[in-house]
């Protein structure tokens, strides 16, 4: 197979069941955004692969499902209404989400401030997906009207909260410091 099809040379491209579209359509958008969140997180992912901590492995496996999610979710962005979804979301995966920042979240410290993103380089990459899976919301929520899965918006606003969790999680285990918003600039 090849990587290369020509097709999208003149600014086009095709959503799953081949409707083509411009690349600057907001599905597009939409999903471009999310698979670049998806990136961000195997960079986090890829910062753990040498770590040593308690708990490593559950976190590397949590990623590891989120990026398979995240790929889910783009495949439901890039399928036009009334379509079939080939994976399609469910409440099932908000779930799991949320299990695991309760988990996560009674093991920390209990934040007095803000803080900014910082420490661990895997921890900084959490924080940096957490803000493009922000970004992502934004642009779903614009397609709102055309979703066939409202779950996908709920994902993501869970999947930012999952990030920070994660974020701070990392930086505990491997003695990141959470760098405190300075407030007397």
């Amino acid at each position: 197979m090849r990587i290369y099809t020509r097709s999208g040379d003149k600014g086009e491209t095709s959503l799953i069941y081949g409707k083509r579209v411009k690349k600057y359509d907001i599905r597009v958008e939409a999903y471009g955004t999310c698979d670049e969140a998806n990136s961000m997180v195997g960079i986090a992912r890829s910062h753990l692969t040498e770590a040593s901590f308690e708990g490593r492995e559950g976190v590397i496996d949590a990623l590891h499902q989120v990026q398979t999610i995240l790929f889910h979710v783009g495949a439901e962005l890039a399928t036009p209404r009334g379509k079939e979804v080939m994976w399609q979301l469910k409440q099932e995966h908000i779930d799991i989400l949320e299990k695991q920042i309760d988990e996560w979240d009674q093991a920390l410290e209990p934040l007095n401030n803000f803080i900014l993103p910082s420490g661990h380089p895997s921890a900084a990459a959490l924080h940096s997906a957490r803000t493009i899976v922000r970004r992502a919301e934004r642009v779903v929520v614009s397609l709102e009207d055309e979703l066939e899965n409202q779950l996908v918006v709920q994902y993501l606003n869970r999947l930012s909260d999952f990030l920070f969790v994660a974020a701070r999680y990392v930086n505990q285990a491997m003695g990141g410091e959470e760098l405190p918003l300075k407030t007397d600039v």
